[in-house]
Formats: C-alpha cells, structure tokens, sequence
C-alpha cells in the first residue's frame, strides 16, 4: 500500500513578496524587553541570535535601533578571559558557535579589532581531537557542525594554519555515506542541516573533490515537496529554514538550477507573518529572528533584487565576504 507523503498546502491568501519593513521592524523589536519571560529564557542563545537578526538587516539594506557600537560593546564583554572563545551571553561558558556568531558580526561591522583575535584562535586550536575533528566546548561533544565553525572562525581570522586541516578534513570524509550525504559522525545519517556544515567545511578548505557532487545534489533535491517547501530528510514535513541548508549546499555545487525556484519562493514568501512581521517554519506558525534570517538568504539565493548578495559558504553579505578578500571555493 503506497503511503502518502508528508507536506502541507498553502493558504490562499499568502503573501506574494518580502514584507521587508514589516520584517525590519519584527527584527529591532524582537528581545528588547528584558523583563520579558522570552528574554531570559533565551540567554544561552543570545549571541547567536544577534547573529540571525542583525544579518537579517543586513541582507534587507537595513540598520539596526541599537547602536552598532554597544553591540561590539556586549560581543566584547561575551569573550571568556581564559579560553578566550565566546559565550551566548555574559557570564556563560564559551561556545564554537557563539564563537563564530560573535565573530561573524563583527566581521561585518569591521570590528574585530574589539576581541582579542589570537586568544580565539587559541581557543578553536585547542578544540580540535586526535582524529581531526572538534569539539563544541570543553565538555567534548563531536559533532561536524563543530569542524565547519571552527573552519569558518579561522577563515574569517585568515588562520587556517592554527589547525591540522588534513586530520580536519578526514574526519570529514569518514563522515560522507552511501547517498552522497553527511552525518553529524562517521555512520550518522544524512541530514540537509549536517550536509551544509561538511560540503561548506569543504568549501572553505578547496577540497570539494571529496564531494559525489551529482549524488549528492540528487538527494539535495529531493528535498523539495510539492508545496515547494524543502525538508531535511525523507518523510519529514517541510521547514523554511532547510530552504537556505539545501540552497545553499546546491550553490556551493554548482546545482541551485535543479531546484524550482519559484514553488520554492512561493513557499518562502507564505511563511511570512504579514501583522508582526517575520518568517515562521511553516505557514501559520509563530515567526522568529532564526526563520527570518534563512528565509531571507534563500531569498537571496533564488537573485531576489531587493536583498544583498548572501554568501552561500558564509551566510553573510557577499560584499563582506569580498572586502575581506575570501575565496571558499564554489563549483560551476
């Protein structure tokens, strides 16, 4: 008996394009009562949060309320004096992820004369295992996801010296399987989030040779429902934010045409919140800084003219990428 397959329909009424000022101003309020329940429940994820929301503006053209320099202020006050990685908020344990966060806004703002650079490398070096792989802090969870931001830490810092990239990188290919796809561990299943961090690790270290671009790219694609929408992996419901996962892993190689981009931005553009403002998972769903973000790059992805160019390996402007003067290597 045949079974059906998991997705969703689209309200009717949804809305047809970027809702950009209602989105801006979904972004410059969102976490700014620090009496809200919300706001203190999300401290372990503060820094990765202004991430998501001040890239959002970034891709919409826009600025953030608050002043750029009290963010620089608090990133700074975030980097933990003996490790020197960066936590999600003051006084929490440092993290490669809100390490990469924190360094990636400040990249952006050209600021990373505000952090002590050479205590980041150390920290990242001093994540890196025997096999070649990362932990996320010192409590020495392993996970690919940890070698893909450890690499982009180091490319935004120019020190990819500071590690063993040949022990990196073969951790990263034991973690590759059958159907072209990555695992967060050797024998792990593919995951579209997971084929993002090793197929960008990969990206960021030229060796996108490793890569069974056409299998995988199959599978990347198969992602996509009849809605439009995208998903992580087989039978699962789809999710804006795999819009950017699977997108952005096509860009890298060289596929994004094998997609159909306009049922993939009707479904972006109908998970939009068209009172508040943001982009929910799914239609109908609460909107938040994440889903916003994803959903704008993939809309950047797809040459949506009102956004900037979003870097498919960094997540970031294109236009800082190159005054940076970084080179991840991308496949034609």
């Amino acid at each position: 008996m045949a079974t059906l397959m998991k997705d969703i329909k689209l309200p009717q009424d949804h809305p047809k394009k970027i809702l950009a000022s209602k989105h801006i101003d979904f972004i410059n309020e969102y976490g700014q009562d620090e009496d809200n329940f919300e706001y203190g429940m999300t401290d372990y994820l503060r820094v990765s949060g202004m991430y998501w929301g001040l890239t959002a503006l970034e891709l919409m053209n826009a600025q953030p309320t608050q002043d750029k320099e009290s963010i620089v202020t608090y990133i700074k006050q975030c980097q933990d004096p003996q490790s020197g990685g960066l936590s999600a908020c003051i006084g929490h344990d440092p993290h490669i992820l809100h390490t990469l966060s924190g360094v990636q806004i400040l990249a952006t703002y050209d600021r990373l004369d505000a952090i002590d650079t050479s205590a980041v490398v150390k920290y990242v070096q001093s994540l890196q295992q025997e096999d070649g792989s990362f932990s996320g802090d010192k409590w020495g969870e392993i996970d690919t996801r940890f070698s893909f931001c450890s690499a982009m830490t180091l490319s935004l810092l120019k020190r990819m010296d500071a590690i063993d990239v040949n022990k990196a990188v073969d951790f990263v290919e034991s973690c590759r399987n059958f159907d072209g796809g990555f695992g967060s561990r050797p024998l792990s299943e593919s995951h579209a989030g997971l084929i993002y961090c090793n197929v960008g690790f990969l990206s960021l270290t030229h060796r996108l040779d490793l890569v069974d671009r056409d299998t995988l790219a199959w599978w990347l694609c198969e992602r996509q429902l009849p809605s439009g929408g995208l998903n992580g992996r087989p039978e699962k419901l789809p999710d804006v934010c795999y819009s950017w996962w699977v997108l952005s892993s096509l860009s890298i190689l060289g596929r994004l045409h094998w997609i159909d981009s306009e049922k993939l931005k009707e479904f972006i553009f109908a998970c939009q919140d068209s009172e508040t403002g943001g982009f929910a998972d799914r239609p109908g769903d609460m909107a938040d800084p994440f889903h916003t973000v994803f959903g704008l790059a993939a809309l950047s992805l797809l040459a949506e003219e009102s956004l900037q160019k979003v870097n498919p390996t960094y997540c970031m402007p294109q236009h800082v990428i190159d005054r940076l003067g970084l080179r991840p290597q991308i496949l034609s």
